[in-house]
């Protein structure tokens, strides 16, 4: 019997007499069933060559065991890295109205004129300066809404607040404004140029797949206003400061191609392939515009190989599966607020709605939206960035929603590379912790994890080339045909 010392990992077993392992800090490896069964019976020769390297991915080690637990400790805190910013993204609702009535939209946003659905300019102000207690040195503010535009005045004001702020803490603060588009004017679009404001809008496709969900008040398809409006953002702006996100239902499940040839079309620099949330008005139409999430892996990963094909052409990265195998392939933190350990809600990103109500997160608030303020930190006019960011309500959520402590995810060789949706569990189940296997998000992420790990078994250089790509931003890494 040989003298190594295992140290921690999971595994699980593919199907092709293989056994993949996945280390406490992410690093995985696939050895053959026999060679498995001999490393952990102790029986494996440590002049084999898939002991060195299994020692040298830290699955085990030598006399040097000290040595090799502080490597997988520093790994370990580099992949935990996120944490030491706390709340770094923070999303602002100036407004629950909008201009257009999305038949999948998660907040069941308001009619364009009804009236005290506002966020006003001190309660922004407010919402502003707790943003700037948080210790993240780059604050993200996302203005979203309803339809962010139609409060406009709000939007400027609390940009010119933040630069304020930032320029006297010496942070760097950068905004994003999410918009249908549809309603934006050029003096709007040259107050984002003046002040560095990205813009991210929604775009689901070509003309039928468009025009299927996202439309206006009176019923009518919006694909057409948007171009027009897509075009007049980008002379202004410039095409990398407008980003685009689609979302997939039942009419667009089986054309995910179709939806990637449009992105391609209008010039995108990429596309992240997003599942339907089930709430707001996504929930009332669940019947129509669900599908069972075993259908949605299958579908995305078809997509992702059309994708990898057309990168052998253009560079072109899917966003979701560029942030899986930055996890899967080296040890630094994404900042994906919905794949984190603990659950980045609240401590990753946090949103304050119109009134000043504040979330963990985004579906937090749709909830309430719905009639249950279950998750509600507090209020800026009323609480203290303590009261709400230290406080026992998002302590105990925070406590509660680590992979590492809850079964069966402590034992699942995806741990290292997957998070945990208290808001979603909530939803699903009336407890923010639960049981994860056969759930949506279990079978969503577990299902392209597994995809991902067969893509990267199978990949020859290229592919390789163009994963790197992707995780690098580097487009000159592929030679393309």
């Amino acid at each position: 019997m040989s003298g190594y010392t295992l140290l921690p990992f999971q595994f699980c077993r593919t199907g092709r007499d293989e056994v993949l392992l996945v280390s406490e800090s992410g690093d995985f490896i696939f050895l053959p069933e026999a060679v498995f069964e001999r490393f952990i019976r102790h029986e494996l020769s440590e002049q084999n060559e898939d002991f060195f390297r299994l020692k040298s991915h830290l699955f085990c080690a030598g006399e040097d065991v000290e040595v090799a637990l502080q490597k997988t400790a520093a790994r370990y805190r580099t992949r935990k890295s996120f944490l030491r910013e706390f709340t770094a993204l923070h999303m602002l609702v100036v407004t629950l109205r909008c201009n257009q009535r999305c038949r999948y939209c998660q907040v069941s946003c308001a009619e364009k004129d009804a009236a005290m659905y506002d966020m006003d300019e001190e309660t922004a102000v407010r919402a502003v300066d707790m943003i700037f207690r948080s210790p993240t040195k780059h604050p993200k503010i996302e203005f979203q809404g309803g339809e962010p535009l139609l409060n406009w005045d709000v939007v400027t004001a609390a940009v010119i607040h933040a630069e304020r702020l930032a320029a006297a803490q010496r942070k760097k603060v950068s905004f994003v404004l999410c918009t249908n588009l549809t309603a934006v004017t050029r003096d709007q679009l040259e107050f984002c140029r003046e002040h560095d404001v990205v813009v991210s809008t929604s775009l689901d496709g070509d003309r039928s797949l468009h025009d299927a969900c996202r439309r206006d008040r009176q019923g009518r398809g919006t694909y057409e206003a948007f171009m027009e409006k897509l075009a007049l953002a980008r002379e202004v702006l410039g095409p990398d400061r407008v980003g685009a996100l689609m979302t997939t239902t039942s009419f667009s499940l089986s054309h995910l191609k179709a939806v990637v040839d449009e992105y391609v079309r209008q010039g995108m620099d990429g596309i992240f392939i997003r599942a339907l949330n089930p709430y707001g008005f996504a929930a009332e139409d669940e019947a129509e515009l669900g599908y069972d999430m075993e259908r949605f892996v299958e579908k995305y990963l078809e997509a992702l190989e059309y994708i990898i094909e057309l990168n052998k052409k253009v560079f072109f990265p899917e966003q979701f599966a560029t942030l899986l195998f930055s996890r899967m392939l080296s040890p630094f933190a994404t900042g994906f607020v919905d794949l984190q350990s603990p659950s980045g809600a609240g401590i990753g990103g946090v949103i304050y709605d119109f009134d000043g109500s504040v979330f963990p997160a985004d579906e937090a608030r749709m909830l309430a939206r719905m009639g249950d303020r279950h998750f509600c930190l507090g209020n800026v006019g009323t609480d203290s960035y303590a009261d709400i960011f230290a406080g026992e309500k998002l302590g105990n959520l925070t406590r509660g929603a680590c992979l590492e402590t809850s079964f069966p995810c402590a034992f699942c060789a995806f741990q290292a590379y997957c998070g945990t949706d208290p808001v979603r569990n909530y939803l699903e189940t009336g407890k923010e912790v639960r049981n994860m296997a056969h759930s949506p998000f279990c079978i969503k992420h577990r299902g392209i994890i597994m995809g991902l790990f067969d893509m990267l078994r199978r990949a020859d250089d290229m592919t390789m080339d163009i994963i790197w790509s992707w995780i690098t931003h580097n487009a000159g890494l592929v030679h393309r045909l």
